[in-house]
Order: C-alpha cells, then sequence, then structure tokens
C-alpha cells in the first residue's frame, strides 16, 4: 500500500508544476478550446480556454506508474496493458484536440478514424494479454463465463470503445468528468488493494493523483479542460481496469453516470429519428439538468453524488 502512495504523491507533484505551465503556454499562443454552437449559449463564453490539459495527467500517471513498479520490480504485462490503454486513447484524443485547436472550430478527428484506432488500441491490448497467458473467458453476472477469443476479443473492443467515448461525453461542465472519474477510480484502487494486485492499485493512485491537481484547475470556472486526450484515455484505462480485475461488469455501476450520459444520447437520437420528437431537451444529460434551471456546480455534486453511491452500492454487494 506505501508504494501506491508514493505513486499518488508523484503524480501529483508531476500534474501540479506541469499543469500552471500549459495554461499560460496556451493562453500565451491563444491556443483555446473552440465551443460548439449548437450547445448550451451559456457554454459559448468559455470560448477560448486552454485544453489539453489531460495530456498532463496521463504523462504524470504513466511516469509514477513506472517509477514505481520499476523501484518495486513489479513492472509486468498487466502495467504495461493499462500504460498503452491510458496513452494510446490519450494519443488519440490528442490528435483530436490537435485538429480542433488547428481548425478554430469543434471538429476534430471524423468518428470512423476515431473508432479505427480505438478498435486497433483493443486489439493491441488483447494481444499483449495473450502473451501472459491470460484467460480469454468473459465471467457472466449470473454466474459461469463465457470462453474463447473471438468472444473475449469483440467484448474488450466494445467496452473500451465505449467506455472511452461514454467518458468523453461526460466531459461537458467544468469538472464533472474529472470528479467522476476520482469516484471510479478510486473504486478500482479499493478493489485492486483486496485483489492484492499492484500493478493495479499502483496505476489506479497514480491516475488520482494527477486528476486530485487537476480538479484544483478544472473545477467551475474552469482554468483549463481535460479535453478528449484526458478523456478517451480515462475511460479506455476504466475500461482495462475492469477487465484485468475480472470484473468486466462493474462499469456499469462504478461508471454509472458515464453510462447514463451515453443511453441519454441513445434514446435521443432514436427517439427523434423515429418520431421527430426529443425525450430530453439536449444530451447528453447534463445538459438537460442545465437547460431545467440547475448550475453546473448542482449537476456536478449530484452526478458526482450518484457515482459514489452505486460505487459503494457494488463494493458493499459484491466487493
Amino acid at each position: 500500500m506505501l508504494y501506491s502512495i508514493y505513486a499518488l504523491v508523484i503524480s501529483m507533484v508531476i500534474t501540479a508544476i506541469f499543469l500552471p505551465w500549459l495554461i499560460v503556454f496556451m493562453h500565451m499562443h491563444h491556443e483555446g478550446q473552440p465551443i460548439r454552437e449548437e450547445g448550451p449559449k451559456a457554454h459559448l463564453k468559455k470560448a477560448g480556454t486552454p485544453t489539453m490539459g489531460g495530456t498532463v495527467f496521463v504523462i504524470a500517471s504513466v511516469i509514477a506508474t513506472t517509477l514505481v513498479l520499476v523501484w518495486k520490480q513489479s513492472f509486468n504485462n498487466i502495467a504495461i496493458i493499462l500504460i498503452i490503454a491510458l496513452l494510446g486513447h490519450g494519443l488519440i484524443g490528442f490528435l483530436d484536440d490537435g485538429l480542433k485547436i488547428i481548425w478554430k472550430n469543434n471538429l476534430g478527428l471524423r468518428a470512423w478514424q476515431k473508432l479505427l484506432l480505438q478498435i486497433f488500441i483493443a486489439i493491441v491490448l488483447v494481444l499483449i494479454a495473450s502473451f501472459d497467458h491470460f484467460a480469454f473467458a468473459l465471467r457472466m453476472p449470473w454466474g459461469g463465463a463465457l470462453t474463447g477469443p473471438a468472444i473475449f476479443v469483440i467484448f474488450t473492443i466494445f467496452w473500451l470503445v465505449g467506455f472511452s467515448n461514454a467518458v468523453n461525453l461526460s466531459d461537458g461542465l467544468d469538472g464533472l468528468a474529472t470528479g467522476l472519474s476520482l469516484v471510479s477510480f478510486a473504486t478500482y484502487a479499493y478493489l485492486a488493494f483486496k485483489q492484492e494486485n499492484l500493478a493495479i492499485l499502483v496505476f489506479c493512485m497514480s491516475v488520482i493523483g494527477g486528476l486530485i491537481i487537476f480538479l484544483v484547475f478544472n473545477h467551475k470556472p474552469a482554468k483549463i479542460f481535460m479535453g478528449d486526450a484526458g478523456s478517451l484515455a480515462l475511460g479506455g484505462s476504466l475500461a482495462a481496469i475492469a477487465i484485468l480485475l475480472n470484473r468486466p461488469w462493474s462499469l456499469l455501476l462504478v461508471g454509472l453516470v458515464f453510462v447514463c450520459e451515453t443511453a441519454s444520447v441513445m434514446i435521443q437520437v432514436t427517439s427523434f429519428k423515429l418520431t421527430h420528437k426529443r425525450v430530453f431537451k439536449m444530451t447528453p444529460i447534463h445538459h438537460h439538468f442545465e437547460l431545467s434551471g440547475w448550475s453546473e456546480w448542482k449537476v456536478d455534486i449530484v452526478f458526482w453524488l450518484v457515482q459514489l453511491i452505486f460505487s459503494i452500492l457494488y463494493l458493499i454487494i459484491w466487493g
């Protein structure tokens, strides 16, 4: 456990040093986040806020994880998988954010380009797992398991793509995705501790350390956004952690708000195509509450509490 605290502190220190520098750098070069016009009008004033802050806590987490596990002589394939999941999805987000800044609009990588890159990363992770004789068995919630590489590969791709995009959808209000991710990573840190999985524990604590410092600068009014570089990285690594802990379905509760954000978009699109009517005022669902009169802080706190309550519920029942 002590080593995981070292990882937390190292990540916090690195993020605390370089995040303010990135904010100043982005302001000096007049680089900021374009705001989509179809979003809430109140968000237009956020245009120009520095973005790509996720780059800092992603790199800090990788450095802290690597240093501590190498020092402990516990750097293994699990650590490699988690680092690739974080860095790989972070790189996709970095490209997406970079294109948005270059073209001065809210369009980055095309959806199919992003999807292909996400699928590629998922396949790479499965290949690395196969070298370590990883059990290709998908444990079902009602007991038993589905076995076979094909099923496992398809599920892994679906889970990584789904949750990397789910966290990305949740990153629409100051501090929202950061706080939600803190709850989820803390839950998995506890589960890794119980399973005595040092690599996952150290990784989770490294991410938590970076997110704690990032939240100081990301809460409302945000001085910097995490961007896709952060949100895709967090979602992809959460999915990888759940699978490596052999608790893939846990994300449905531990990441419940992420699931609801994604479901709201799917419901809205389906309803509009079939009936030309909208179920929500705007999606993802955090915008629905915002347009219903909730402040950003109220949405943040309520959503954080929901994530926390259902994560605790999961630990009580299945922890």
